[in-house]
Formats: structure tokens, sequence, C-alpha cells
């Protein structure tokens, strides 16, 4: 029993972290990169739908995108999307078979302001983990009484564990995207 509840809890820290890292991806650096274009929702026929699954994306150098569509129709809508997109300062080109987005340079105070994002970002994460471990911390204690106190003390002490190794993976991604951001 106590097993399960450290396991569930340990596979939804992974989630957390996972989500964390696409969530970093997302912030644009100097270059440009699929990545941060991934959770872009397009307005497709009515329907909200991701353009990964509208699209295909491919660098074609360090700040120009290229992004073509399956479905043609699609091209007005998605050149939309892009410009609605906050925080990426792009102006997407559209020559009627495929979009081009350039990426201006990055100032100084914009990197900063992207720093500040991921860090809002990692902290959210942080707070879920801890909130995972709080949930977890619970059902251990309500197993009290079915196991004794002794194994629940030791499950405790997994679960914190498992919470600092998630904590410290989040904080890792964190100091990597902060100095892919910084550099020039």
């Amino acid at each position: 029993m106590i097993a399960d509840v450290l396991a569930n809890a340990n596979d939804k820290m992974d989630r957390t972290v996972e989500a964390a890292k696409e969530d970093f991806a997302t912030v644009r650096t100097g270059r440009a990169n699929p990545a941060m274009f991934q959770k872009i929702m397009v307005d497709y026929y009515g329907t909200p739908t991701p353009l990964a699954q509208l699209a295909s994306m491919q660098n074609q150098d360090a700040r120009t995108l290229s992004i073509t569509p399956y479905d043609k129709g699609a091209l007005r809508d998605i050149e939309q999307a892009i410009r609605d997109m906050p925080n990426l300062g792009a102006n997407p080109s559209n020559d009627g078979n495929l979009i081009r987005v350039t990426l201006p340079e990055l100032t100084e105070e914009r990197r900063k302001e992207f720093v500040k994002i991921v860090k809002t970002k990692a902290e959210d994460a942080r707070v879920s983990v801890r909130n995972t471990r709080r949930k977890a911390k619970d059902e251990l204690e309500a197993l009290k009484t079915e196991v004794g106190d002794d194994e629940v003390a030791r499950g405790e002490k997994e679960l914190e564990a498992a919470t600092k190794s998630h904590i410290d993976a989040i904080d890792e991604a964190l100091k990597r995207k902060e100095a892919e951001l910084l550099e020039v």
C-alpha cells in the first residue's frame, strides 16, 4: 500500500518535471525552435487545435522557422495565431504555401523578462510537486492504523527524497534555460 502511494506520487512528480521542461521550451531564446510553437492554439474551423497537428515546422536558419500547413485553407488562421502569440515579437510572412517566421534579436531587457517568465514557470512546477507530496503524505497518514508508524515514517522519508530529487531536476532545467536565455 505504501509502495503504491509512493509510486503514484513519483509518477505525478515525473509528469510535472516533464511539463515544466516543455513549458521552458516554449520560451524563446535567440534561436528559432519548433518547440516554441507547439502550444500555439489555432482556430481551425471553429475548433482550437494545436499548431503541431496542423503543420510541419522546420528551421531554415538560426532565427527563421518555416511552417508548412497540411491544409492550405488553414494558412491565414495559423498566421493569425502566430501574430497573436504573446512574448514572441515576430511578424510571420505568408507566401501562399508556407509561413516564414523570423524572430527578432533579443535585447538584454527582453532576455531578463524571459528569465522572469521561466522562473515563474519553475516556481509553479515546484508548487505542483509540493502539492503532490502533501497529498501523498495525507494518504500515508491515513495508512498508519493499517501498517504502523515505523512503516509510514519510512515511506515519508522516501517521499521527501523523491520530492527533493524532482525539485532539483526542475532547478537544473531552470539553470540550463537561464544560461541559454542570457547567452548572447
